[in-house]
């Protein structure tokens, strides 16, 4: 019968509130009463003893006076629900300013003789300001317990810490506890401010991190863990995950303010933690001058612009006053997304989008033609190794093919500058996704050492980014949230890892360093075991490793190898004015013999067996060895 009860409170509340209007008439209504009854106060309720028709006309003052104040402060526009300390001193602020102004009106008016209209009993005044402030107050605190007994409901909620007592928790305290149909219960915040800690705040303990423990966490029964912090340091974020995560509690984040729904958060705006907050790094810091004077008033194209790394360098290109983005790529639905996306940056007829086959000579000498690009930022190719692995034919085509055509047509017409986005599966490759990117290499050297040539062609190297379009990371969420289990091909397995922006962003800096011919090869820290990667999404995910959802290790794939490396045999590094990037100094080819071999293998590609075609690859990159030949 009370749940039933609940039901129809809580419709009732879902469905109407009370009006500002009508909550500003209730209060000047309690103004006005509570005067007169204060008057009868003072006077005993002894009504003969006064004017009544001067109490009136009094009471309309007073009246007046409380009313102004309370439309200066708004303490009426708060909904009583969700009413506040804020809405309490807003309140407070207002009658209290108004008992100052009546007061002030009235010892005034004893001194220099006003009508006897303006000398109101000080006593009256007071007993008047004390029931008005009792009672707004009583009224707002029935309101709001009387909306949470009516959305309470008997089913568990998650209990939830805090992390963050300032305003932001205090905002997400208030969204979780004013949603009927949140499943989640404060259980208190945790505070790294030892001036708050043991206290309450909003009725609920400030405890200090150090707190965090098992068995704290199971004492209490916590299984979500709110991080509503602004601005956290990367670190300091990076150490609460990490001290949260082995505890199998459901970790989410605080979105910044831009991203709530008309500035209101919602329980829906919070979202699980990501993975790149654990692999944390110190920010880049770019050399923003130089990229702004390379790309002022240029137009530039990019391929491969739909895929993960060309969406991203074209969203960072939106940020500098370029002429126009020429976005090239085959795939048509992504294309259209980006361009609904990027139109909402800048002007419409600054960017281009452009369906077109980088391999398709006669289609990319039009687009040169029509859009004279200054600068290229060449990132089309073909990346998944075990299907590449399948078809060398087609990674040779579009990888090498493509790549050959777009540095021809670069020098052809006078482009400015060309970078090519390369990976670090070019280095001693075992692959044929790797082994093409390593001839892609060899071939912009090559196009960079003829004579004349006004093209500066630049290099950029770097591992895998996290969330690319088919990379582990996105499989191994699918897995999780399919109940598992996750698919893994080795323990002992591992990669390097970067995020998108932070890979984009170094690809500008490169593009704009040096003078053209370099192989500029990224910082990507310390490589990552894929084991650990899985670990970490399964318990963000507040599950637990092993229990909730299996690993499987289904064995090395063709062509895959154990760690992956960012400089060959006889490469040296060099540093540069940034130290996340660096040169990659390589020995000197007969580049003059390495287009030629290109074009060879080019002419007759479809001539040759997979294993033909191979053993040219093998012969052209002296350390591609297949994953059989080699030691991993």
């Amino acid at each position: 019968m009370i749940e039933s009860l609940k039901s129809r409170l809580i419709q009732i509340f879902k469905n109407h509130s009370l009006p500002r209007w009508l909550v500003l008439f209730i209060d000047m209504a309690a103004v006005y009463f509570a005067f007169l009854i204060a008057y009868m106060l003072r006077f005993n309720f002894e009504v003969y003893n006064f004017e009544t028709t001067l109490a009136f006309n009094q009471a309309f003052i007073v009246l007046g006076i409380y009313t102004f104040f309370m439309l200066v402060f708004k303490s009426y526009s708060g909904m009583l629900r969700h009413s506040t300390l804020k809405d309490t001193y807003k309140l407070i602020f207002a009658n209290t300013s108004a008992l100052s102004i009546l007061f002030l009106i009235t010892l005034l008016s004893r001194r220099y003789e006003w009508p006897q209209l303006y000398n109101i009993s000080l006593a009256i005044l007071l007993i008047n300001y004390t029931a008005v402030t009792v009672f707004l107050i009583f009224f707002r605190v029935f309101v709001k317990m009387f909306y949470e007994f009516s959305t309470s409901t008997v089913k568990d909620k998650k209990n939830v810490l805090i992390y963050g007592s300032g305003h932001l928790g205090v905002i997400v305290k208030r969204v979780i506890e004013g949603d009927p149909k949140s499943e989640y219960k404060v259980s208190g915040f945790i505070d790294d401010s030892k001036k708050i800690q043991g206290k309450n705040l909003n009725g609920s303990p400030v405890y200090s991190q150090k707190v965090l423990n098992k068995k704290f966490i199971t004492g209490k029964s916590i299984k979500v863990f709110i991080i509503a912090i602004h601005n956290i340091d990367p670190t300091r974020k990076k150490k609460v995950i990490e001290s949260m995560i082995q505890f199998g509690c459901e970790i989410l984040d605080t979105p910044s303010f831009d991203t709530w729904m008309n500035g209101q958060l919602q329980i829906k705006n919070l979202k699980k933690v990501k993975l790149e907050d654990l692999l944390v790094r110190e920010p880049i810091k770019l050399d923003l001058e130089r990229i702004e004077k390379g790309l002022a008033g240029k137009t530039i194209m990019v391929t491969g612009a739909a895929g993960s790394i060309g969406s991203e360098i074209a969203r960072q290109l939106t940020r500098f006053q370029t002429r126009q983005l020429v976005l090239v790529d085959q795939a048509e639905t992504p294309s259209f997304y980006l361009g609904e996306e990027l139109k909402e940056k800048v002007t419409e007829n600054k960017i281009k989008i452009i369906i077109g086959d980088i391999t398709q000579q006669e289609n990319m000498e039009y687009l040169f033609r029509k859009y004279r690009p200054d600068i290229i930022f060449h990132a089309a190719a073909y990346k998944h190794v075990p299907i590449m692995e399948s078809h060398p034919h087609e990674a040779f085509r579009v990888n090498v093919g493509g790549t050959k055509i777009l540095t021809e047509l670069a020098i052809k017409y006078g482009v400015e500058k060309y970078v090519m986005v390369s990976s670090d599966k070019a280095v001693n490759p075992t692959n044929v996704m790797g082994a093409t990117k390593k001839i892609c290499e060899l071939l912009v050297q090559a196009q960079s050492r003829r004579n004349d040539i006004k093209t500066q062609f630049v290099t950029t190297r770097f591992g895998n980014v996290l969330g690319s379009n088919g990379s582990v990371i996105p499989m191994f969420k699918k897995q999780i949230e399919a109940g598992g289990p996750v698919t893994i091909t080795h323990p002992e397995i591992t990669r390097f890892f970067m995020t998108i922006p932070e890979a984009c962003q170094l690809v500008l800096e490169a593009g704009f360093m040096g003078n053209g011919g370099q192989i500029y090869v990224f910082d990507m820290g310390e490589p990552v075991k894929i084991l650990d990667i899985a670990q970490n999404l399964i318990q963000l995910s507040g599950l637990e490793p092993g229990k909730d959802i299996k690993i499987i290790f289904s064995g090395l794939r063709p062509g895959e190898k154990l760690y992956e490396e960012l400089f060959s045999e006889g490469e040296q590094p060099l540093p540069t004015h940034n130290p996340k990037i660096s040169i990659a100094k390589v020995e000197d080819n007969d580049f003059d013999s390495i287009l030629l071999h290109i074009d060879r293998i080019l002419k007759s590609l479809y001539n040759k067996s997979e294993e033909d075609l191979i053993g040219d690859m093998m012969d052209f990159v002296p350390g591609y060895r297949t994953i059989s030949s080699s030691v991993i």
